[in-house]
């Protein structure tokens, strides 16, 4: 386990979940460390909770603690080292035209019928949890933190929506989800190097991209964004000094 800032132990505390399936690796099963009370859980503490792992899913703020399993890696973008390759630059001029709106989280009916059809195309319709407008609430439009909803529009026909948390040292991407049907687009990769220009804009160090597992492919876009430090053994580090690269 990672050391905690010593201001977080008096506030804080943590608990572990019992087992359930995981949702990345299916022949495995997940247990989960997870921060309460919720409502403590402000930016500042949030940012040092991030530095050891932590992620947030609405309120709930958690990390993987696996029985014997350690395939979740955190992992962040070096801001200042960070250039695009020649198929991410070709993604920038393809979307440029796209026009980006701050809004702060809110509920939109065509935000949910935009993240149904993602759901359902991008994931195969496996987790029927995208049909629920309660599970869409809490998992995108609940935060205790700096959050913002980005709008992207083509037009004005909405064409992507991303979820980002402000922290003191970075941006940390929550979630986005974009058009599916569209075909010749690059609406993912888009995202993320919008995300890194926000970041230079704010000054800021680091992007966050939540976990990397190597034996899930929908997770495989993520190492092109180099160089990147991932979170190993209680240390973050160069992902090229990871042993089993």
């Amino acid at each position: 386990m990672n050391q905690f800032d010593n201001s977080l132990l008096p506030v804080l505390k943590f608990h572990t979940t019992q087992s359930y399936p995981c949702s990345y690796l299916p022949e495995k099963s997940a247990r989960s460390q997870v921060a309460t009370p919720d409502h403590l859980i402000d930016a500042s503490i949030y940012a040092k909770l991030i530095q050891t792992g932590f992620r947030r899913s609405g309120n709930y703020t958690y990390r993987p603690c696996c029985d014997q399993c350690q395939a979740c890696l955190p992992i962040r973008i070096l801001i200042n080292q960070f250039t695009p390759n020649r198929t991410q630059r070709r993604a920038l001029k393809r979307h440029q035209h796209l026009i980006a709106k701050h809004c702060e989280l809110h509920y939109q009916a065509h935000h949910f019928a935009l993240y149904q059809r993602y759901q359902a195309k991008r994931h195969d319709g496996s987790d029927m949890d995208y049909q629920d407008h309660e599970q869409y609430c809490n998992f995108l439009l609940q935060s205790n933190v700096d959050s913002k909803l980005i709008e992207f529009y083509e037009y004005k026909q909405l064409r992507m929506v991303s979820i980002i948390d402000l922290l003191p040292d970075g941006l940390s991407s929550v979630y986005t989800f974009f058009d599916p049907d569209l075909a010749n687009t690059s609406f993912g990769t888009y995202n993320i190097l919008w995300q890194i220009e926000q970041c230079r804009k704010l000054g800021l160090t680091y992007l966050y991209l939540g976990y990397w597992i190597k034996k899930n492919q929908k997770m495989s876009y993520k190492v092109n964004f180099q160089p990147l430090e991932v979170l190993f053994n209680g240390q973050w580090q160069p992902f090229s000094n990871l042993p089993f690269l």
